[in-house]
């Protein structure tokens, strides 16, 4: 392959994912690689929409998200506000869920610790009155 050219291996290899999720991807319309025969060839736009699909899993975005985001960019335009726009509104829609599952995780450990509270009461009480 040349430099600007990319096999599945190496995309895998790169980016520590199997073959099969890129096939997915593929699936998904998300990549469109060149196709000769059987072999796959991938271009440095193909690598980098990997790397973007990636990113939006790592921060939790569904693959229609992230479709929907790849599909604003415009290749032949120098201002892509319209997809940093609706990035930026993922983004907030994220963490604004991030923030109610910390509020639902903290709540649900004060619980557990009062359960654990009434469990240690109960046994304490009923130590004291095996012992009287």
């Amino acid at each position: 392959m040349s430099a600007n050219t990319y096999t599945i291996s190496q995309l895998s290899k790169e980016f520590s994912i199997t073959t099969r999720s890129i096939r997915f991807y593929e699936d998904q319309g998300l990549l469109s690689p060149l196709r000769e025969g059987q072999k796959r060839i991938y271009f440095a736009q193909d690598r980098t929409r990997l790397k973007l699909i990636l990113r939006g899993k790592r921060l939790g975005l569904a693959l229609a998200e992230v479709s929907q985001l790849l599909d604003l960019y415009d290749p032949s335009s120098s201002n892509n506000d319209i997809q940093l726009l609706a990035f930026i509104d993922k983004i907030n829609i994220r963490k604004l869920a991030l923030k109610q599952q910390l509020q639902d995780i903290k709540e649900l450990q004060s619980e557990l610790d009062t359960a654990q509270q009434r469990c240690i009461d109960a046994l304490s009480s009923n130590q004291s009155l095996t012992q009287a």
